[in-house]
């Protein structure tokens, strides 16, 4: 699959595995996929970031995904239902901290293996994300995968990263037409 990767996705990857390292986490997530798309200039995954406003909010987008991660995992949406039915996330994550420490129900906890070689092995849902953009690229007719199909493929997987894109207005229909324009995307 990798040979189908443009030098744009390729770099998307590597630099997945680079935020990894800067976090010191055991694996490479989807979190880190969609930070080192923010990361990238001149690309299309960078326009369509531009053309829905979140280009220059990149600290913004890490401190949502942050929010989640220290939530065990949960989006705003799901504190919201949870909220609806009496479940205030903010009391429950504050003493679960004051017992166990700050960060204790931060989600994506595994072994250590990857700071132990070096290598950081990509998580179940981040090799997701790599199949699903081959399977966006073709859906869309396309002989390669790019960074906007990774891009794409964030979208389509549930959890925080597809949360969080939301939240920024970047869901799989705007970013479609954001990448391919509103005729493309009536057509997909």
């Amino acid at each position: 699959m990798f040979e189908r990767f443009t030098k744009s996705a390729r770099g998307v990857v590597k630099g997945a595995v680079v935020q990894a390292q800067r976090a010191g986490a055991d694996a490479v997530t989807e979190e880190h996929l969609l930070l080192a798309l923010l990361d990238q200039e001149g690309t299309r995954s960078s326009f369509a970031f531009a053309a829905l406003g979140i280009a220059g909010r990149r600290g913004a987008v890490a401190d949502a995904l942050a929010h989640v991660r220290r939530r065990g995992g949960l989006s705003k949406a799901d504190e919201e239902a949870l909220a609806g039915i009496g479940i205030d996330v903010t009391e429950i994550v504050s003493k679960v901290e004051q017992t166990h420490g700050e960060g204790a129900m931060r989600s994506g906890r595994g072994a250590r293996r990857g700071r132990l070689t070096g290598h950081r092995p990509f998580t179940r849902q981040a090799k997701g994300v790599l199949e699903n953009a081959l399977r966006v690229a073709l859906g869309r007719g396309d002989r390669h995968i790019g960074d906007e199909h990774l891009l794409l493929a964030l979208t389509t997987q549930p959890g925080a990263v597809a949360d969080v894109l939301t939240e920024y207005g970047a869901t799989y229909g705007a970013l479609e037409r954001a990448l391919f324009g509103p005729a493309a995307a009536a057509a997909g």
